[in-house]
């Protein structure tokens, strides 16, 4: 258990100050400090971390940590607040019947996607999400203008850009 904590602490201590964008140079970094891993391994510990990846201009992408705000937004009011970088990435909605399509920035769907699932709205069933498009299942009787709204509750910065 005391190797697991130290590989932990050492993946989320390598993401934060470096810009990693696959398994594989992550794996290379640890075993430059020591630390040997499968890459089963390594899969599962950045699943158990939460890690995201997110476009990166330089990169393509990167890892990244989620902020304890993005993943428990109903304990912290400003937790909608904090949301808002996700918002650069949505490019724009579309429906059909009850369903919605977000279309985002490489990288920004599942990030979104989960700040939409986690933030229990009750407008919206659930989402499924790629690497740039997420589906949104809209629950029956819920109005376009309703589901907007409760995207720019979650993602204020949402307001002027759908």
């Amino acid at each position: 258990m005391k190797k697991k904590i130290e590989r932990f602490e050492l993946i989320k201590k390598i993401i934060s100050s470096e810009v990693i964008s696959n398994q594989d140079d992550l794996q290379l970094r640890l075993h430059s400090l020591g630390m040997e891993v499968t890459q089963a391994t390594l899969s599962r510990d950045l699943k158990s971390l939460q890690v995201i990846k997110v476009s990166d201009a330089k990169a393509g992408y990167a890892y990244r940590l989620p902020s304890y705000d993005m993943l428990h937004p109903a304990q912290n009011e400003a937790g909608p607040s904090r949301m808002n970088f996700l918002a650069d990435g949505v490019l724009g909605i579309e429906f059909s019947g009850n369903l919605g399509v977000i279309k985002t920035l490489p990288g920004f769907a599942p990030s979104t996607a989960l700040a939409i699932d986690e933030s229990g709205c009750k407008e919206i069933l659930g989402t499924i999400a790629g690497d740039d498009t997420i589906l949104v299942v809209i629950r029956d009787g819920v109005g376009r203008n309703d589901v907007i709204h409760a995207l720019v509750t979650i993602m204020p910065k949402l307001e002027n850009r759908l």
